[in-house]
């Protein structure tokens, strides 16, 4: 859990700052910046998260196409209700920090229980 948090850390940095440049130097509109942001903070957190955190050998596209699942569902959910809540006119940094909370806990669960499954700690013995 402490190596997901501070792989997610580093994700969530490059969210928040690739959704800053978005929103405050391109003036996107809120969802377009968040998608980008989001899928940015994807490839970085799987890449590390798979290798450091749970250590898999696990097929790597068939772990990509679970994550992919995952997202699939997340992603539109999260980008809709983002939407809404920024007509509403919450404070889109507000918005932004509510998701990747969900995300973060999700994520965790969804890689653990699910992606990772029966895979942890796998790569050492696959490499020698």
């Amino acid at each position: 859990m402490v190596k997901f948090t501070l792989f997610s850390i580093s994700a969530g940095i490059i969210q928040v700052v690739s959704f800053t440049l978005m929103n405050e130097l391109l003036t996107l509109p809120y969802w377009p910046a968040y998608l980008v942001s989001l899928i940015l903070s994807i490839v970085w957190n799987f890449t590390f998260n798979r290798r450091y955190t749970f250590k898999s050998a696990a097929n790597v596209p068939v772990a990509m196409a679970k994550l992919f699942g995952f997202y699939a569902v997340f992603t539109p959910l999260s980008t809709y209700l983002g939407h809404l809540a920024d007509v509403a006119e919450v404070n889109e940094y507000i918005i932004l920090i509510v998701t990747m909370l969900s995300n973060f806990v999700l994520e965790f669960l969804f890689s653990k229980f699910v992606i990772y499954k029966n895979q942890e700690n796998t790569l050492a013995v696959k490499e020698k």
